[in-house]
């Protein structure tokens, strides 16, 4: 047992932050969780806090991040400058995906996941498809790509669910495959199915879901197979919806409705499902995802860079749609900035302010981008879920002076001190405890792209 006593912790279904919490674990979960009232601490006793690892400032649950396309990590500060839209940026990562192969993914996926790490995420939700060689052509592993990526949080250590992702063809009118999408494509959705199915690590860090990469990747008459999959195996099942107005206006010209009601109409949407971005969503679409319990994970910070427009989000969860959040491309890798950016993307879109409480934004960050992953026993600092802790520091240049309540506006990933996965510290005194992460960034990103 390892005894934590947390200066403030963030209890689940408490509006702010509890101050003097002792935290107990054991074999990777929580056992006990006592908040030490005034009067209570001498009757406590001090042999009991003896031996308790202080945690200096606000200990919160382990932070999800459901939505991540590792590789686009090395576009950062690459894609930035000039004019352009999300069609003109793909280009620039098709470039990226061309040159990748599991030994050199292995490495900066590593290095992608650890800088998680030290931004307080304990689980990533990998949206997959990069599955074969350059040409199209499958690896002797039809899934080495896949293994590459549960290695690589293995080494990271974080927990992985890999959602992997049928993308069949490139448009919404079924358009070919061509250049480096052909790695990205199985044929059909059977044939998806069939390679999603036989991978099957049995390391306890990973768990395997399913993905439908957007309406443009899977023809209407394979939507169901994809979701009929994923119910088989019990597993998630994530889509990129209405990112774009394009991808709009083409479902409308082709089926003549939105592609969130293609996917209604399809059986992809219930509970179970998890729809990312939700930009550009009808009134009519808000009601089916909030009708239907299914998730919307939003990606702030790539959503702004691309330029892809602020969702309505308030709507969304009024409307009885679980939101989470996730890092996308990687312009920015930090829960706290994306928590953020829901409120304020909803001040500036509506010009008011407060959207979201504080306790809104810090489940949107942890148990529900948990469940969202189908990891529904963690993050709630609560008996019985995983023993994730993450640590933030309360007098950083960024937090001093700020109350415990308001620490979740103020911090940045900068500010994690500490960070504890299944029990075992991974990010202490603010690094990483088995890699060395700008180094192996720097290197990795390098040779993937060509450049210094």
């Amino acid at each position: 047992m390892t005894r934590w006593l947390a200066e403030y912790a963030w209890l689940p279904e408490q509006p702010e932050p509890t101050p003097d919490v002792l935290i107990e674990t054991a074999a990777g979960r929580i056992t006990g969780v006592t908040p030490l009232a005034p009067e209570s601490r001498p009757t406590t006793g001090i042999e009991v806090l003896a031996d308790a690892v202080r945690l200096p400032g606000l200990t919160l649950p382990g932070l999800a991040n459901a939505h991540s396309h590792a590789f686009h990590r090395a576009l950062r500060g690459r894609t930035h400058g000039g004019r352009g839209d999300f069609w003109t940026w793909r280009d620039r990562m098709y470039e990226v995906a061309a040159r990748l192969d599991p030994e050199s993914y292995l490495a900066l996926a590593r290095a992608g996941y650890a800088e998680m790490a030290l931004a307080g995420v304990t689980c990533v939700g990998e949206f997959h498809y990069l599955h074969h060689g350059p040409d199209g052509t499958p690896y002797a592993d039809p899934n080495a790509m896949g293994a590459a990526l549960v290695e690589a949080a293995a080494h990271a250590g974080i927990r992985l669910t890999l959602l992997d992702a049928c993308y069949l063809t490139a448009t919404v009118t079924g358009d070919p495959l061509a250049g480096p999408q052909r790695r990205f494509g199985d044929g059909d959705a059977l044939r998806w199915a069939e390679r999603a199915a036989a991978f099957a690590p049995t390391e306890a860090h990973v768990r395997v879901g399913a993905a439908i990469h957007s309406v443009r990747a899977v023809p209407a008459d394979q939507l169901a197979t994809v979701a009929g999959s994923a119910q088989e195996r019990g597993v998630p099942l994530h889509v990129h919806l209405s990112e774009q107005p394009a991808e709009n206006d083409a479902c409308r010209a082709a089926h003549g409705c939105t592609p969130t009601r293609l996917l209604a109409d399809r059986g992809v949407l219930d509970q179970h499902t998890t729809a990312v971005h939700a930009t550009h969503p009808t009134s009519s679409d808000v009601a089916l995802l909030g009708e239907s319990n299914t998730g919307v994970c939003l990606c702030p910070t790539t959503e702004r860079d691309l330029a892809d427009g602020i969702g309505p989000a308030r709507r969304m969860a009024n409307a009885g749609t679980p939101l989470s959040l996730g890092s996308d491309s990687h312009a920015v890798v930090d829960l706290f900035e994306e928590a953020r950016a829901v409120e304020l993307d909803e001040r500036l879109r509506t010009r008011q302010r407060g959207h979201f409480t504080a306790g809104e934004l810090v489940t949107a960050a942890t148990v529900a981008g948990h469940v969202a992953l189908g990891w529904g026993d963690a993050g709630r600092l609560a008996v019985g879920d995983r023993a994730d802790l993450v640590t933030l520091r309360l007098d950083s240049p960024r937090t001093a002076g700020v109350p415990a309540a308001g620490a979740f506006f103020a911090a940045t990933a900068a500010d994690v001190r500490q960070v504890v996965v299944d029990g075992q510290v991974v990010v202490q005194d603010g690094l990483h405890c088995t890699v060395d992460v700008p180094t192996e960034l720097a290197t990795s990103i390098a040779e993937v792209t060509g450049t210094p």
